[in-house]
């Protein structure tokens, strides 16, 4: 296990201390910018919130994104296992044709 490294976040004009492994840092801070990078987005969109709004519409955005990604991931599994069903079928009969 490597070291934890204190690193200072910015996100929602707070600021985060944290403690994370260095190997982290690069993703953390990009996700941060992500985060604030959406605010910013939802701000020009939705005048006259309060930054509580924001930030709850990031979470939902970005969870809604993460469950997204996780349905494409089992589509691809199954379109794995689909293909590699059908290279068994193609195998099999390539092997009874040159009988």
């Amino acid at each position: 296990m490597s070291e934890l490294i204190p690193v200072n976040i910015l996100i929602a004009d707070r600021n985060y201390r944290l403690k994370i492994e260095s190997a982290d840092e690069e993703m953390v801070r990009k996700t941060a910018g992500l985060i604030n990078d959406k605010i910013g987005e939802f701000k020009t969109q939705f005048a006259g919130k309060d930054m509580q709004d924001y930030v709850s519409m990031v979470l939902l955005w970005f969870a809604t994104e993460q469950n997204q990604s996780g349905i494409e991931l089992v589509k691809l599994d199954e379109a794995a296992e689909k293909l590699a069903s059908l290279e068994k079928m193609v195998d099999k009969a390539l092997a009874e044709s040159q009988l």
